[in-house]
């Protein structure tokens, strides 16, 4: 006669080791994008020389669930004056959990790049360059030459960060890279902003 009580111990075993195979296919999500509700873009003057003059305009897109999860941003329309220079500053922020997003992307500069496309870029309506303090091609900061006799009044600006790229990617310098996946990485943001010129 077999020996019962050694059953329940093969029992155990084999459920364990079937539970542990489904573990182990089960693939673990990750991500490690940033959870941004508020971007805010910042408009100064720039005189000839390159100084800032007058005020800072600002022009903002929030959704409380998070730009790239939410349904609905609300989005505000840049507004810009034909002929002038600007320096354009972007911040952001996550107020659901009450954290300076800029900050994190000054501190993980090697790994956060934004990228400027839309019909302000392909109509020659604006000319971005980078204009960071550090030097790094980060774009939270860049230089904005706005056309003196753009072809249409009307345009959009679409604003993309990406993390986790290769910066040195050939073509990545360019702050219009429309091929801007390539360089591989993640998309932390993707907005687009109306743009009027007066």
């Amino acid at each position: 006669m077999k020996d019962l009580r050694k059953l329940p111990v093969y029992l155990f075993v084999a459920l364990a080791m079937g539970f542990a195979s489904c573990e182990s296919n089960d693939p673990e999500e990750e991500n490690d994008g940033e959870v941004i509700t508020d971007v805010t873009l910042k408009f100064q003057e720039l005189n000839a020389s390159g100084v800032t003059v007058g005020s800072v305009i600002s022009f903002k897109a929030s959704d409380p669930q998070g730009i790239e999860v939410g349904s609905s941003p609300t989005i505000q329309t840049v507004t810009l004056t034909k002929g002038k220079t600007y320096r354009m500053s972007i911040e952001l922020f996550n107020s659901i959990e009450n954290e300076d997003i800029t900050k994190e992307i000054l501190e993980e500069a090697d790994e956060h790049q934004f990228f400027f496309l839309g019909t302000v870029v392909t109509g020659n309506i604006l000319a971005i360059t980078y204009d960071d303090p550090s030097g790094e091609r980060i774009g939270l900061r860049t230089k904005v030459v706005v056309s003196s006799s753009p072809g249409t009044n009307n345009a959009q600006l679409r604003v993309i960060l990406r993390h986790d790229l290769d910066k040195s990617f050939p073509g990545a310098t360019n702050p219009n890279f429309a091929n801007f996946v390539q360089a591989g990485g993640e998309t932390d943001l993707d907005i687009t902003f109306p743009v009027v010129l007066n």
